[in-house]
């Protein structure tokens, strides 16, 4: 069922997107909202307890459906639920056509619209950015998030707790923002847990999102970058996605001032991994190439998770 729920959800997805401005996740926001609003007197111990209460909040109703209606043997309306959830959790598509769009824009040679679009999708200050520039940023938001919208999900399903655990790792991830990126919540304690449970509850996902991105790329260079400059990121999670990421497509990604300030980035067109100093990112400067290899190596990810996941599903059920 646990397959089946995930292919049929991708399904539907392709054939109709969910708006990442959808009214489910507009509701979602605005419970967060109020959470933050009833709990935020300053301390640490109030950022963990609305956390606590907007997880059972969201996790309880989901697991509570599918518990019942397995318990009473409704297979058909179970399976229909679980495809609902992974529908709604899952955003493969949700910031896709950014991404095309980009692509687009410099392959006809508009940076300008790239950089207005590009400053659209990620919130950054793009004015100044040269096409690589473009091309990197959209390179290394399309990986994180398609591991955050799509491979955690994947993980989260297959728990005992399926749905809701799904629900749980997508709130939790839009939680760890909501309640620590916006400039009237930066440096608050009240957000202060919901960052440190996400990095928990996300751990295990970004390491094996990490080996899948080595085994269907270039898997020497994607172990190395892994290995020696992972670390070196601000936050440690997105380093283990684009150095591996980067690392598989044979792109350097990342700047010093952004993510890595230990990190000093190779002045030749391409380095290779075997001679490199501990201090050299190898793989070439981004360009508009690395958009179409960045697309290749999702959807050769995204095969692997489904074959895994087939494999899994049909020792269950021959065992």
């Amino acid at each position: 069922m646990t397959f089946l729920s995930i292919l049929c959800a991708l399904l539907i997805e392709q054939l109709k997107p969910l708006r990442a401005d959808n009214a489910i996740y507009a509701q979602i926001k605005a419970l967060a909202n109020r959470i933050e609003g009833w709990f935020n007197a300053g301390h640490a111990s109030h950022g963990r307890m609305g956390w606590i209460v907007m997880m059972l909040l969201l996790m309880i109703p989901t697991g509570m459906v599918y518990w019942l209606l397995k318990r009473y043997d409704h297979i058909f309306l179970a399976f229909g639920w679980n495809v609902l959830i992974v529908y709604l959790t899952l955003g493969f598509r949700h910031y896709s056509h950014y991404f095309t769009s980009i692509q687009i824009a410099l392959n006809s040679g508009d940076d300008a619209a790239a950089r207005a679009l590009l400053a659209e999708w990620t919130k950054l200050d793009t004015v100044g950015m040269d096409a690589s520039e473009i091309a990197r940023v959209a390179v290394e938001k399309s990986l994180v998030t398609t591991h955050r919208n799509v491979f955690g999900v994947f993980f989260w399903f297959l728990m005992p707790l399926g749905p809701a655990c799904a629900v749980m790792y997508r709130v939790a991830e839009y939680l760890a923002r909501a309640w620590n990126e916006p400039d009237h919540m930066k440096n608050e304690a009240f957000g202060d847990f919901a960052a440190r449970a996400f990095y928990w509850i996300d751990w295990i996902p970004v390491r094996l999102t990490a080996v899948a991105f080595a085994v269907v790329g270039n898997f020497e260079d994607a172990v190395y970058a892994w290995r020696n400059f992972a670390h070196r990121w601000a936050n440690e999670s997105i380093g283990i996605i684009l150095a591996a990421g980067g690392g598989a497509m044979g792109v350097r990604l990342g700047t010093p001032n952004e993510h890595a300030a230990k990190v000093v980035l190779a002045d030749a067109a391409t380095v290779d991994s075997s001679d490199a100093e501990p201090d050299m990112l190898p793989g070439e400067k981004p360009n508009v190439r690395a958009l179409q290899s960045t697309v290749g190596l999702v959807w050769r990810a995204l095969l692997l998770w489904m074959m895994l996941l087939l494999l899994l599903s049909g020792a269950v059920w021959l065992g």
